[in-house]
């Protein structure tokens, strides 16, 4: 028998070990790439993820992200390439979202922040316009504010106010100067920042009676203000129930003060008259609070005819002044009255010294008016205030002024708004006693000479038509 040729035992055993050898190798090498492989991709998947766990939940469910876009049905993640797919997607719809929102993109707004850093080195600007403007008519008794008012009460898109701190006057007494006055000043200034927050539930703690189930009868001069009187506040009217104060042209229900706060809500902008803030320095928190735009238009009038014209509003408060007027003796008035007269002018005055100096706070915000500008040309006045305050005026306030200012009588009653404005405003000249308008001179001299109101050296210029007793001030008057 023929042998083949064969390899030593040796020789077999050495080759089979080798062949085994380089099966474990070549394994041992596929297990290190496939390690190598899913490490990298591991790294680059948890970097994609750590940037969508950047970005907030709220923004990215506003984006409607589709989840099949990132998880699968196992919840593992998908393929590197749709990864990539979705996380481009979702950017440029949070892209999308931002400007929307008027938020700039962070690169953008990067860009930027060298011009921020160049406004905020400029001089101070007036208010920037905002949606929502808040307007103080202020002024005090017999100014011709209820007149004035009524070029915003006018307006459909203003929520008017008409005297809501009588209430407050009525309910909380405070004495006369020092300490009370200021805590009089800080409760009016306190209640009205919650009004023009149209927080109208507030005024319920000093109505009296106390509203019940936020309803009250006795809303002061609830008919000067139309956006009580109109739907919805103005509810079905109920018999037997007197409202003391009712609306002028219609009809309705007890005031509703829950309704009323959000018709106050539903408005553009607000506005207030008060002739119980006197001390302009004690509305700076009202003016520096980010939820309100505040405006304040200061009205002032000649002391003289403000005066005149309180001695026939309330004749009971001014017995004295009539006692001494008709007394032909040699007594003079007692020296509380003429302080009270100087102290009312002081007020006045110092309040429209500070709005004039426009200190940062009241910067933009503050407008003084005479009474006397406003009687001469009510539309043009109107438009100034309306531009100071940045609401757009209506054709509706200007026909009512035009129907209410051209009237061949003045309206009947001492709180008409109705007037020919035009001779109105300087008959107090020709009804005065020389004497009574000496006092007031002696006791009002500084303001009337701030507000451009010339004195009478005699009873002969008092009375005389062609003696001008205004300095004319033009736009200063708005600062």
């Amino acid at each position: 028998m023929e042998k083949g040729l064969t390899l030593p035992q040796d020789c077999r055993d050495f080759v089979h070990s080798l062949k085994m050898r380089s099966k474990y190798a070549l394994f041992l090498v596929f297990v290190v790439i496939v390690f190598v492989f899913i490490e990298k991709e591991n790294k680059i998947i948890s970097r994609v993820s750590d940037k969508l766990k950047q970005i907030p939940q709220a923004l990215a469910d506003a984006n409607s992200t589709d989840p099949a876009l990132i998880l699968a049905e196992n919840a593992s993640l998908l393929s590197l390439s749709e990864l990539d797919s979705a996380f481009s997607q979702l950017q440029s719809r949070l892209r999308n979202l931002s400007l929307q929102l008027g938020v700039e993109p962070a690169m953008e707004a990067a860009g930027e922040e060298e011009e921020e850093q160049r406004k905020e080195e400029e001089p101070p600007r007036p208010a920037v316009a905002g949606p929502r403007r808040h307007v103080l008519l202020m002024a005090t008794t017999r100014t011709g504010s209820s007149f004035v008012g009524e070029f915003f009460n006018q307006q459909g898109n203003i929520f008017y106010l008409f005297e809501p701190l009588w209430h407050i006057e009525r309910t909380v007494s405070f004495e006369p100067g020092g300490a009370n006055a200021a805590g009089s000043a800080l409760v009016y200034r306190d209640v009205l920042k919650q009004l023009f927050l149209c927080d109208l539930y507030v005024l319920e703690h000093f109505i009296t009676p106390l509203p019940e189930d936020h309803l009250t009868q006795f809303m002061f001069r609830r008919g000067s203000s139309r956006s009580l009187c109109e739907d919805p506040v103005c509810t079905p009217f109920v018999k037997k129930v007197f409202e003391k104060y009712h609306c002028k042209n219609r009809r309705c229900g007890p005031l509703n003060v829950t309704l009323a706060a959000e018709a106050c809500r539903r408005k553009e902008h607000m506005a207030l008259k008060a002739v119980r803030i006197r001390q302009l320095e004690f509305l700076q928190p009202l003016a520096e609070d980010p939820r309100l735009d505040l405006r304040v238009i200061q009205l002032v009038r000649d002391p003289r005819a403000v005066l005149a014209s309180r001695m026939v509003a309330f004749a009971g408060k001014y017995k004295t002044w009539k006692k001494w007027l008709d007394d032909e003796g040699q007594d003079g008035l007692r020296e509380e009255e003429v302080q009270r007269l100087r102290g009312n002018c002081e007020s006045i005055r110092l309040s429209a010294e500070l709005g004039l100096r426009q200190p940062a706070w009241l910067r933009g915000r503050y407008m003084l008016v005479r009474y006397e500008d406003v009687a001469r040309g009510p539309l043009q006045k109107a438009r100034e205030m309306y531009r100071f305050a940045g609401i757009p005026l209506t054709p509706q306030v200007e026909d009512w002024i035009q129907k209410n200012t051209q009237a061949a009588h003045d309206g009947s009653g001492i709180y008409s708004t109705q007037k020919n404005s035009s001779e109105q405003f300087e008959k107090w000249r020709f009804s005065m006693p020389f004497k009574l308008a000496q006092v007031v001179q002696a006791a009002c001299g500084p303001a009337m000479r701030l507000f451009g109101y010339k004195l009478a050296r005699d009873a002969a210029a008092l009375t005389n038509r062609s003696v001008s007793l205004l300095e004319e001030r033009g736009t200063f008057w708005v600062t």
